[in-house]
Order: structure tokens, then sequence, then C-alpha cells
């Protein structure tokens, strides 16, 4: 199966469309008011083929639900602190979720066993400063540590630069259960703000 392409940190209408011309899976929209792309614009009418996925840190059971009707949100991100039992609840409303982990070489994949089935992605970005948007990759080798079968987004300093090492990756056996990439920071003009060109080139390397 082709990998799938997730944009994150979407701010701008028309720059939205512009992104969702090239096709990508997922579109990310922030809902984190410390974040330079937290969202607060009004999301245009995208193609069918692409999911939207709200991205939130530590947020109320009901601000994520009122997100979710008002945006029609396909799925969740969680990358907070939150709890498997917080998952849950989204997952038993229908909401699809992505818990996202900040992963460094001493990151504990036995936490994760708490989360199995409380969400129905991973995704795995880099422990920084940031909960997101750090624009620095982690050593994916770490995964060779990741042994459950719940598919996971890989996420953390994705961008054109670096190409031939995600590809490089998705050929190793423990990526098998990696069905998506995120990208966010590395394919900006400005926090929010996504280069035609470089989405364009991301796209087509995978898409090919």
């Amino acid at each position: 199966m082709a990998i799938q392409i997730k944009i994150c940190g979407m701010k701008f209408p028309e720059n939205i469309n512009e992104i969702a011309s090239l096709k990508p899976d997922y579109l990310g929209f922030i809902f984190y008011e410390k974040s330079p792309r937290n969202f607060e614009n009004t999301i245009p009418n995208l193609p069918e083929s692409i999911q939207k996925v709200g991205v939130f840190v530590n947020a109320s059971f009901e601000e994520i639900e009122e997100k979710v009707i008002h945006y029609k949100l396909d799925l969740i991100q969680l990358h907070g602190e939150e709890s498997a039992e917080f998952c849950d609840l989204l997952e038993q409303k229908k909401i699809k979720v992505i818990k996202a982990f900040n992963v460094d070489k001493d990151f504990n994949f036995n936490q994760l066993h708490y989360y199995i089935n409380s969400c129905s992605y991973f995704l795995f970005d880099t422990k920084g400063t940031n909960y997101g948007g750090n624009g620095i990759t982690f050593d994916w080798a770490v995964l060779e540590n990741y042994h459950l079968d719940k598919p996971y987004f890989l996420s953390g300093g994705i961008g054109i630069e670096n190409l031939d090492e995600v590809k490089s990756f998705l050929t190793k056996d423990y990526a098998k259960n990696c069905i998506a990439i995120d990208c966010n920071s590395k394919l900006e003009l400005s926090p929010g703000l996504k280069s035609i060109k470089k989405t364009k080139q991301l796209i087509n390397a995978f898409k090919e």
C-alpha cells in the first residue's frame, strides 16, 4: 500500500485550497492557542478524498466534541498527556483518535500497551520543546522496539531534504505498520503557510 501523506498545521484558507489541490490524504488543523499555527478560520470545501484531522493538546472533551461538529472533522489527533480512558471516550463517540507520543532514544514503548484498545492510530513525533512542529527528526531506528500491530503515523522534521531517508526507513521490516508520514514545519514559508512547490515535490515523490 502506498504511504499516505498528512500535511499538518494548515491555517490560511487560500493556502488550504492550494495544498488540497495536490491531493494529500489528510490535512491537519491545530486547535491549540499557544501554537503559532492555531486555527481560527473557516475550512474551505475540500475534496472528499481528503480527511480533516483536528489536533488538540490537553483539551476538554467538550471542546473537542464542539470542534468535531463545527468543522466536520474526520479524525482527532491528541498531542498532550491525554489518558487512554480519555481516548476511549472519544472513540466511543465514533471519533477516530490518533494518539501522539514524543519519542527520543529513551522512549518507553511499554506505555503504548495502555492505549492499544483506546485509539485507532499512534503517531510518533520528535521529543522537543514544543508539543509538535519542532522541525527535527528523531532516530527512527528506535522504532525497532515497536512490536504492536497498531498502525502509526511518522512525524517530526520530515521534508524534501530527507526524502531519501524516509524512503529508506519505509523499506525496513519495523516500518511495516507505518501507514502515513506527517509533514509540517519543513514545508513552510512561515508558520501555517505551506510552500506549494515543496509540498508538491514531497507528495509526488511518494505518489509516483
